[in-house]
């Protein structure tokens, strides 16, 4: 079974990366970890039923329709604050304590500014997804071998922009009353790539305090009472009376 997997992409360029580390002088307050903006999400269901491979659809089918949409999604959430990260705003790849460094072809290792490395990230990711040797959408074409290692190359480095959009642009997300659709897309893909081991996690334990609020099922609603029958007081005429004769 094929899914059809497309959709517009932008941005340009490819190579692949490691993350390094340098913790700043002191760790700014965390926003995006006030119950009023953890408590915003636009669906209510537990996501981890939305994961799950289905029993008629093969796993890499699976993992290729879903990569593919979180890229076109991640793409176009980061594409909602992209005038805002710029190379003066956003002189390095930042996430909590974290500073991702680029790695070309040749593994030279560079720093450079947050969307200089968005763009290297989702024009690779826009060159695998694309691929039909890596990603084909033909009936009978095979997966190739090394696909579950590109699969999470991939979401590693969109983890790197998600990590990103809460640590260096959430202020714009909830000025643009976006918060929700971002804490949907990361809880999502979180809990997707734990249900197939895609990430580290040493990876993404930068951000377990935002994963540990927004992936745990919240509880369902305490039921409401039902109303009590009202008492009635009783009818003159069912009343006894005293009759003068």
């Amino acid at each position: 079974m094929r899914f059809k997997r497309n959709g517009s992409y932008t941005l340009n360029r490819k190579s692949k990366t490691k993350p390094n580390g340098k913790k700043p002088p002191a760790e700014e307050k965390k926003q995006y970890l006030e119950p009023e903006f953890t408590k915003v999400r636009v669906v209510d269901f537990d996501l981890k039923e939305l994961v799950v491979l289905p029993r008629e659809i093969d796993l890499n089918e699976w993992l290729a329709s879903n990569t593919t949409t979180f890229f076109n999604l991640i793409n176009l959430q980061y594409s909602t604050i992209s005038e805002f990260c710029t190379g003066d705003t956003c002189q390095a790849m930042t996430a909590c304590n974290t500073i991702y460094y680029w790695y070309d072809e040749k593994g030279k290792k560079t720093k450079c500014t947050a969307p200089q490395y968005v763009d290297f990230v989702m024009s690779l990711c826009q060159k695998l997804v694309t691929d039909e040797e890596i990603f084909p959408t033909k009936y009978g074409k095979e997966f190739p071998n090394s696909f579950e290692s590109l699969v999470k190359k991939i979401c590693r480095y969109l983890f790197h922009v998600l990590a990103h959009l809460y640590w260096a642009h959430f202020k714009e997300t909830v000025a643009l009353d976006l918060q929700g659709h971002l804490n949907t897309l990361y809880a999502h893909f979180i809990v997707f790539v734990r249900e197939f081991n895609l990430v580290d996690a040493k990876e993404t334990c930068i951000m377990d305090d935002l994963s540990e609020i927004l992936c745990t099922p919240a509880p369902p609603p305490a039921p409401v009472p039902a109303p009590s029958a009202p008492t009635s007081s009783p009818s003159p005429s069912s009343q006894n009376h005293v009759t003068e004769r």
